[in-house]
């Protein structure tokens, strides 16, 4: 095992017993609406479940359209919710980012939450379809631009949510942002790939709130779902010990702190924005990196020159 796999087994949770937030304390949800991407597995699952057991009308978004619609009619008969529907998004390719938020636009409704919760890790190091490092583009870039083209509709929502899953891996950054190396196979490893880009979700998360959200009614959060029994820390890309793996929670569990951040009455009553939260929906420590003002203007102004760049050769 690598010296950033053991300091992530050292970053293995105490998940506390007593549990601030459980499904029940989701108030009803009629009238509102969701987006969920990578709902059609793990914990995006669950939170997709849940959001439609509480009569929200919830958007599952993946690539794969056959698990997509196995997964919706699953929530069909689990919870008798019919509006459930599956847009397609492939967060490799900008461009499928750009058409699903179009997609979704086009239907003319309200968006009051926005979970950005699809992730992946790698062994291997990879690029998307365009161009970018693997997990950079995939769990950071594809978000920004996702949430980016939807604010306008959130913002006619509000009161409304954004939420981003995070990780407390992102404390294994250090040193910041090498924005200069991010496409160098050889400057990462798989475990500094994935923490880096869960750190870019925490950045974004200020910065958005910062350049956009302050004077509106719109609370942007990031979070750790905390060590969650999933198909991708089963497949151990990370390479991390049996004692982190024993120690994984459900994904019911793990899709608890997602459901506060987009759910909970205490987030609108405490004026929570820009902060990152624990299972299970407690307030929680950031790394130093996190916290850094200057390099959350760097990375959106990184990302903002990235996908502009990309996007204008379309």
């Amino acid at each position: 095992m690598d010296f950033q796999a053991r300091k992530m087994d050292t970053a293995v949770d105490i998940h506390p017993k007593e549990k601030h937030f459980t499904f029940d304390k989701i108030p009803d949800l009629t009238g509102k609406v969701a987006v969920v991407t990578g709902g059609n597995a793990g914990i995006g699952y669950i939170t997709c479940r849940e959001l439609a057991r509480k009569n929200a009308y919830v958007f599952l978004l993946g690539r794969n359209i056959e698990k997509g619609q196995a997964a919706i009619e699953k929530i069909n008969s689990e919870t008798g919710n019919q509006n459930v529907e599956f847009l397609h998004l492939n967060l490799k390719n900008l461009k499928s980012v750009k058409e699903c938020a179009e997609n979704f636009l086009a239907k003319n409704l309200p968006l009051h939450i926005l979970i950005n919760n699809a992730g992946i890790t790698t062994k291997t190091f990879s690029l998307t379809d365009d161009g970018i490092q693997e997990e950079f583009g995939v769990n950071h870039v594809g978000h920004f631009l996702f949430t980016k083209l939807l604010l306008p509709k959130i913002k006619v929502s509000q009161p409304a949510r954004i939420v981003n899953v995070s990780s407390r891996g992102h404390f294994l950054v250090e040193g910041g942002i090498e924005f200069e190396k991010l496409s160098d196979p050889n400057a990462q490893d798989a475990t500094q790939r994935y923490s880096l880009s869960k750190l870019a979700n925490i950045l974004f998360t200020n910065e958005l709130n910062v350049r956009y959200l302050e004077r509106e009614q719109i609370y942007a959060n990031s979070l750790h779902p905390g060590l969650v029994d999933t198909h991708m820390s089963r497949k151990n890309d990370l390479s991390v010990s049996e004692t982190f793996l024993s120690s994984l929670i459900s994904t019911e569990d793990g899709a608890i702190t997602t459901l506060y951040c987009a759910t909970s009455p205490e987030i609108e009553e405490k004026n929570y924005r820009g902060r990152y939260f624990d299972p299970f929906g407690i307030e929680g420590e950031t790394s130093s990196c996190a916290k850094d003002d200057d390099l959350a203007k760097k990375l959106w102004d990184f990302t903002e020159n990235l996908i502009n760049k990309i996007l204008s050769q379309e």
